[in-house]
């Protein structure tokens, strides 16, 4: 079975972020990882090369297929930043809500933060976040609820 691609690393965070081209880019990570952080009360971790978790589920599909992933994450790209998004039943709704963005199955897009509005951003973390909670509860260890009500 293939290995996948996006495993937990030791690499820096703040390492990361201080290498982003652009300022705004990195004060928009450090936004972001504070948002999650409070959302999710687990430290930022990297993902693979590019990717910001928090926390970690245990998944495995009926294909047999199975693996580690965050319950919680996004990557601040060179084109734009990508919200890792589980689905829940108002995503569309609140994706309305947003602001200026793209979305494409669980990856939602924005150029910068100012382009979208926090409350609603957050809300869309917390109830991804609540969200793999539910469908993977005996898969987390030391999980917490998200912060904002659904």
């Amino acid at each position: 079975m293939a290995k996948n691609k996006t495993e937990a690393t030791t690499k820096s965070v703040d390492d990361f972020i201080a290498g982003l081209d652009s300022e705004v880019k990195r004060d928009d990570a450090l936004a972001l990882i504070k948002i999650f952080k409070s959302i999710t009360g687990f430290d930022a971790k990297m993902w693979g090369p590019s990717i910001i978790g928090f926390g970690t589920h245990h998944y495995k599909y009926e294909s047999g297929h199975e693996g580690d992933m965050p319950l919680a994450s996004f990557s601040p790209r060179k084109t734009a930043i990508v919200l890792y998004l589980s689905s829940f039943e108002t995503k569309e709704e609140l994706l309305k809500k947003l602001g200026k963005h793209k979305a494409t199955g669980g990856c939602v897009y924005i150029k910068k933060m100012e382009d979208v509005d926090l409350d609603v951003l957050k809300k869309l973390v917390t109830l991804s976040f609540n969200s793999v909670n539910r469908n993977y509860p005996d898969k987390i260890s030391n999980q917490t609820e998200g912060n904002i009500d659904s």
